[in-house]
């Protein structure tokens, strides 16, 4: 499958996709009647014109969680082709462990394709999939992050700093971003096709060969099978709660959303669910 996918490695964001950096009457929709937001912040967005509707804290920094991930898999895209064997080393797998992460249950010595990698990383969140990535592409971790803040300027992310490639605390500091940072992010993610097919997947197997063994991965986006979902990232800390990034294409409009800051679970998958019927009628109005 990967093989097949035609990689979008431009920075470029089209004009109709960018955020407006000011909100006013007319480009917000009015929230009196939207639906009860819990999370810290939150943010919808039609995509396919830049209308913000709905808006809450959302320029104020916090920490992201696994929604890093995300501008993971947007950096390794830019140079990396789907076919690239990716060899997983020991010290993805202790990272991971150590560090009390979700992992795609990688083994070493496996090599993997970038783009059934990319399921790994997406789907189960997998940090030791992030690391091996992350030290392949930079090269060196290190080296990986600078070109995640690069990236993150370069969209016009600007206040977001990452610190690692998957969102884990670190001793130095958990790194941070916004509700809409992350909605630029995931609009210009879901522009790279390997991408979209991975995020909009429930689950994902890959067949043991010479290169691996077998692997099956399965989604934490609960909002999967709803009409029109393609994605896009689940995250949780104990600092950033649970976070969310969604998106829907419905009626000709692609709808972006971030929720972060909640304090439940499963409430962050029927928030968005809300917030996606509300913006819906919204724009048909």
């Amino acid at each position: 499958m990967a093989g097949a996918v035609a990689l979008v490695t431009g920075l470029a964001v089209p004009a109709y996709a960018q955020v407006p950096t000011q909100t006013t009457a007319s480009t917000v929709a009015s929230t009196a009647a939207a639906p009860r937001v819990h999370g810290r912040a939150a943010y919808l967005m039609d995509a396919s014109s830049g209308q913000v509707l709905y808006s809450k804290n959302a320029t104020e920094r916090m920490p992201v969680a696994s929604l890093t991930k995300t501008m993971t898999a947007y950096v390794v895209l830019k140079t990396a082709k789907p076919t690239d064997l990716v060899r997983i080393r020991a010290a993805d797998v202790d990272y991971a462990v150590n560090g009390g992460g979700t992992t795609a249950d990688l083994r070493p010595g496996d090599r993997i394709p970038v783009g059934e990698l990319l399921y790994g990383l997406l789907l189960p969140s997998g940090a030791d999939a992030a690391h091996a990535l992350a030290r392949t592409y930079g090269p060196g971790v290190k080296g990986f992050v600078a070109k995640m803040n690069q990236t993150a300027r370069s969209l016009g992310m600007n206040d977001t700093q990452y610190v690692n490639a998957d969102g884990l605390p670190t001793p130095d500091g958990d790194g941070y971003s916004t509700a809409k940072d992350q909605s630029v992010l995931a609009t210009a993610a879901l522009k790279n096709p390997l991408i979209k097919a991975a995020t909009s997947a429930q689950d994902h197997s890959l067949d043991a060969n010479g290169d691996h063994r077998s692997y099956d991965w399965h989604s934490t986006n609960h909002l999967l099978g709803d009409p029109g979902v393609i994605g896009l990232k689940t995250g949780y800390t104990r600092a950033a709660g649970y976070c969310l990034a969604y998106a829907a294409d419905q009626d000709g409009h692609r709808l972006i959303g971030v929720l972060l800051g909640e304090s439940d679970s499963s409430r962050r998958f029927s928030t968005a669910e809300s917030l996606l019927s509300w913006g819906q009628t919204r724009l048909a109005a």
